[in-house]
Formats: structure tokens, sequence, C-alpha cells
């Protein structure tokens, strides 16, 4: 059984369960525009080669998702407690785990929404 459609708040368009409107993505789209013109650059926050480099070889030794219950090939490093530019904590390798882009990208970020 299908969940039913909902109605749009900000342009009272009908739209169907789990997707979003079109003013609301472009409202998302907007709104990153203007945060990424004023975030560094990867290079910047410390994603550069010598990241790169350490990465590579972390995820040789480290090839599968350290999330419970997932052993999908790991692809990602995650720093598991956020670092914030604290470049200490980012080198820290007791801090980094590895993630497939599906436990990355869902189950990390909807952690760390949460506040955990």
């Amino acid at each position: 059984m299908s969940r039913p459609p909902h109605l749009c708040t900000a342009c009272n368009v009908i739209v169907s369960h789990g997707t979003r409107c079109a003013c609301q993505v472009a409202t998302q789209r907007a709104r990153n525009k203007r945060h990424d013109r004023t975030r560094p650059t990867a290079s910047q926050r410390g994603y550069g080669s010598a990241w790169r480099k350490a990465r590579d070889l972390f995820l040789k030794i480290n090839d599968r998702c350290a999330w419970p219950g997932c052993r999908a090939l790991a692809t990602l490093v995650d720093h598991i407690v956020a670092h914030k530019g604290d470049m200490r904590l980012f080198w820290d390798r007791s801090n980094w785990q590895p993630l497939c882009t599906s436990c990355h990208n869902r189950r990390k970020q909807k952690q760390e929404s949460r506040g955990h």
C-alpha cells in the first residue's frame, strides 16, 4: 500500500510521497550554491594529495565497510568524530573508519543530524 501524496507548503502543488516539489528543489539548490561560495575548497579543508595517499593506503588495509551489519566494499574514509578543522583530529587514524558510500551518505548523515 502506497502512502498518500502531500501538499507543498510553499506553492500548494500536490506532490507524491517521498518526492519534493520543483520549488523545493530550486530553493535547496540556491541555498547550497550560496553556501558553496563561502566554503573553502577541499584542498583548503585538508583533503589534498597527502590525504588522498593516506586514504588510499587506509582503504587497501581496511577494505570492508565498518558499519554494523554491512560488509560492502569500503570506498570512503570517514572521520568518526567530526574534526571541524582540527588537523590533529583530522590526521588521527584512530578516528578513521572505512565506510561504503551508502552507509556514509545515508546512515552516518542521519546519525550526525540527530547529534550523535
